[in-house]
C-alpha cells in the first residue's frame, strides 16, 4: 500500500499541502446553494482534493477547471470525473498557474477550500484578476475572514482588509466547524462570497503601487504615517500633506484614506511599487 493511501483507499492529507478535506454533506450543500451554480457558469475550483464539492458542482454546470498542486489526488481525481465533457484538470500549483489561460470571453467563477498557509497569496493572486472573476467562494481560516471583512480602528485592520476591500465587497456567509473535514483542523472556518467591483474605486492606481504603500504603512503600525512612510512623501509638498492624515496610525484610516495617499505619492515623483 502507498504510503500516501489509506486503508480505504483514500489519499492522506499532506501537512505540506495544509490539506483538511471537507466531507460533511450538509456543508457541501449549504456552500452549492451560495454558489448557485448554472449549466453555463464556468467555474474555477481551487485544490479540488477529493472531489466533494468538485462532482455536484460538475452535475450543474457545463464546464469546470480544477487546479490541483497534489498530483496523488489528481491522479484519482482525473479518472472519476474525466468522462465529464466539461471537466479540465491542471495539475499545477494556483500560484503559479496561467490563469490567463482559462479567464476566456465570459466572466469566471472561482471557488476552492483554500489551505490556511497560502490563503492570504492565493487571495492576492486572484484580487489582481478581480476584473474578470464574476464572483468568488471561498472556505477560509474564520479569522482571516474576519480580517478581511473588519472596518477602520480594529485590531483586526490590516493590509489585506484594505486590499480585499478595495476590489471586492466581502459577504459573511457561514462558519464551519472543524469536525467537518478530515483531519479536523484546530480552528472554525468561514465561507466567504466576494464580489469584485465593477469600476473599483482603486482603477486608476497599480494594484502593486497601492498594495506597497499599505503593506509599507501596517509593517510600522504602532508609527504615524510621517513616519512610516517618510520616504514616499519626501517629494510631497507640505501644503498636501496636511489633508491626509499622517499623524494618524494606519488602522484608523479608510479605504478611501489610503486611496488619496497613494494618488498623491503618485503625483509627486513616485511611480513604480514602493515595496522595498
Amino acid at each position: 500500500m502507498s504510503r500516501h493511501r489509506s486503508r480505504t483507499g483514500h489519499v492522506l492529507a499532506k501537512r505540506r499541502f495544509g490539506q483538511h478535506f471537507l466531507h460533511d454533506p450538509r456543508v457541501i450543500e449549504r456552500i452549492l446553494a451560495a454558489i448557485e451554480p448554472r449549466s453555463t457558469d464556468r467555474i474555477l475550483e481551487i485544490g479540488p482534493g477529493r472531489g466533494a464539492l468538485t462532482a455536484p458542482l460538475l452535475e450543474r454546470v457545463d464546464k469546470l477547471y480544477a487546479v490541483e498542486v497534489d498530483r496523488d489526488l489528481a491522479d484519482v481525481l482525473a479518472p472519476r470525473l474525466s468522462e465529464h465533457p466539461g471537466f479540465e484538470l491542471h495539475r499545477a500549483d494556483i500560484l503559479t498557474f496561467d490563469l490567463e489561460g482559462v479567464l476566456g470571453p465570459r466572466s469566471l467563477r472561482v471557488v476552492g477550500n483554500l489551505p490556511y498557509n497560502i490563503s492570504t497569496p492565493v487571495l492576492f493572486r486572484m484580487l489582481s484578476f478581480s476584473t474578470h472573476l464574476r464572483d468568488m467562494h471561498f472556505m477560509l481560516q474564520r479569522e482571516v475572514v474576519a480580517r478581511m471583512a473588519e472596518p477602520p480602528g480594529s485590531k483586526l485592520y490590516g493590509r489585506l482588509s484594505v486590499m480585499v476591500q478595495a476590489r471586492a465587497r466581502v459577504q459573511l456567509l457561514f462558519d464551519v466547524a472543524p469536525g467537518a473535514f478530515a483531519p479536523p483542523p484546530k480552528v472554525w472556518s468561514t465561507v466567504v462570497r466576494l464580489i469584485p467591483y465593477r469600476h473599483p474605486a482603486t482603477a486608476d492606481i497599480p494594484m502593486t503601487f497601492l498594495e506597497g504603500i499599505v503593506a509599507r504603512a501596517f509593517a510600522q503600525r504602532r508609527k504615524t504615517l510621517r513616519n512610516s512612510l517618510r520616504s514616499l512623501l519626501e517629494g510631497v509638498p507640505e501644503p498636501r500633506r496636511r489633508n491626509l492624515g499622517l499623524e494618524r496610525r494606519p488602522e484608523t484610516l479608510s479605504l478611501e484614506d489610503f486611496v488619496a495617499l497613494a494618488r498623491v505619492v503618485r503625483e509627486h515623483g513616485i511611480t513604480h511599487c514602493p515595496c522595498g
